[in-house]
């Protein structure tokens, strides 16, 4: 391991814990912060520092990473005397790894460059599993030179990293991939659905048809969860509208009509609706009264 060394964590949630958990696995020294000490707990008895706040966790790193809920979270985080930007000393390294606006991650690596630090937008997907083994795809956007230094701490917790380009294109990246998810997830309900109500074995004909053109890695998670009746979350029904939302905003921005997006998006509101948004993205399912 050569160069960072001290990382500053924020957000120690599903996906976070078994993200930092990674990093003290492979020698870094890790603080963290989360603003419920409880979902840090496991990180501390296994060695990580708790932080008392943002700025704690900021101040004196090598490198800051977050992960947190929405956009409004991440901005709270980054900017004002207390946050990230204002704490974390010049030469420091953040990478804001939550799915959020392409607008603010824009807006936060200029910030950070006018203070001497090196910011990267680096969302990531692959869920909770992806996470805890160590598999996550890691779409980086900023300063090449800055996502070359970071790259050593991101294969720790990713298997596919990949260089986007300027500021927002993780980002913008990341809204590329939740709107195939979308409509691929809508596809595996629909063809459960259909199957059920034909009168089929819907574990065979999915063990059949995951083998051929209709085959992706969403099928392969997320049709044994229903099958099962499991529709705890790998990810949260609740994220998952905050994304698609993004997305929607993103794409009426750049003067694109997504129907299916938008279809979807309204499906998983309903559930959201009917007190569902904690469950996992799975539960679109239940729309059609699996």
């Amino acid at each position: 391991m050569i160069g960072l060394k001290k990382i500053g964590f924020i957000g120690t949630g599903i996906m976070g814990e078994p993200m930092a958990r990674n990093l003290m696995k492979a020698g870094y020294e890790v603080a963290v912060y989360n603003r419920t000490k409880a979902k840090a707990d496991r990180l501390l008895e296994e060695g990580a520092e708790w932080c008392g706040t943002v700025k704690e966790c900021a101040a004196g790193r090598d490198m800051v990473i977050t992960i947190i809920g929405s956009p409004k979270d991440v901005e709270e985080v980054y900017f004002g005397p207390e946050g990230v930007l204002e704490n974390a000393a010049p030469g420091t390294y953040l990478a804001d790894m939550t799915t959020t606006s392409p607008k603010l991650a824009v807006r936060i690596y200029e910030e950070a460059l006018k203070r001497g630090l090196h910011a990267l937008d680096a969302p990531v997907t692959g869920g909770d599993r992806g996470a805890k083994d160590g598999t996550l795809t890691i779409l980086a956007g900023g300063d090449k030179e800055s996502f070359d230094a970071c790259r050593p701490v991101f294969e720790k917790m990713g298997k596919t990293i990949v260089y986007e380009g300027k500021a927002g294109n993780g980002q913008h990246t990341k809204m590329c991939n939740q709107i195939a998810v979308a409509g691929t997830l809508a596809g595996i309900a629909e063809a459960m659905v259909y199957g059920k109500n034909a009168g089929l074995d819907v574990s065979l004909m999915i063990d059949t048809i995951s083998t051929g053109a209709a085959g992706s890695v969403q099928m392969n998670i997320q049709a044994p969860k229903i099958l099962a009746g499991d529709y705890g979350p790998g990810f949260f029904i609740k994220h998952f509208i905050k994304d698609m939302g993004l997305a929607d905003e993103e794409s009426r921005a750049v003067g694109v009509d997504l129907r299916v997006l938008e279809t979807v998006l309204d499906m998983y509101k309903d559930l959201a609706e009917k007190g569902m948004e904690e469950e996992g993205m799975q539960a679109l399912v239940k729309y059609y009264n699996w």
